[in-house]
C-alpha cells in the first residue's frame, strides 16, 4: 500500500493551480485501482456482500474524512460504495485528494 496514507491533508484555501503533467501522473501511478478522470478528480468502486457491511464502510471512511478536514463524496448502493475524491474549492486535484484516497483504501482493506 502507498505511503500516502500515512501523510495528512492538507486544507486548501483556494487560489493554487489543480495538479497536472507529472505531478498528478505521479500521484496517481501510487494508487493504480483509483482511475482518474478528465484530470478533474479520481473513482473507485468498493464491493461488499450485503447493504450493511457498505453502510459500516462508508461511516469509517466519514470518520477519515472528518478527521482529515477532507471529504470524498461517496455513493452507497446495496453491497457497493463508489467513492470520489477531489478539491472542490479548486474544482480540481491536490496531493491531499491522493492522501484521501489512500486512506479510504486502507480502511477497506482493514475490514
Amino acid at each position: 500500500m502507498s505511503d500516502l496514507a500515512d501523510r495528512s491533508c492538507v486544507p486548501c484555501r483556494g487560489g493554487v493551480p489543480p495538479l497536472e503533467g507529472e505531478a498528478l501522473d505521479q500521484l496517481s501511478a501510487q494508487l493504480p485501482e483509483w482511475k482518474l478522470v478528465d484530470g478533474h478528480h479520481i473513482k473507485k468502486t468498493f464491493l461488499f456482500p450485503d447493504f450493511k457491511m457498505a453502510l459500516d464502510f462508508v461511516n469509517r471512511v466519514g470518520a477519515v474524512a472528518e478527521a482529515e478536514g477532507h471529504h470524498p463524496d461517496l455513493c452507497l448502493a446495496w453491497g457497493r460504495v463508489d467513492a470520489i475524491t477531489y478539491t472542490h474549492k479548486i474544482k480540481g486535484l491536490t496531493e491531499s485528494d491522493f492522501v484521501l484516497a489512500a486512506k479510504i483504501d486502507r480502511v477497506y482493506f482493514e475490514k
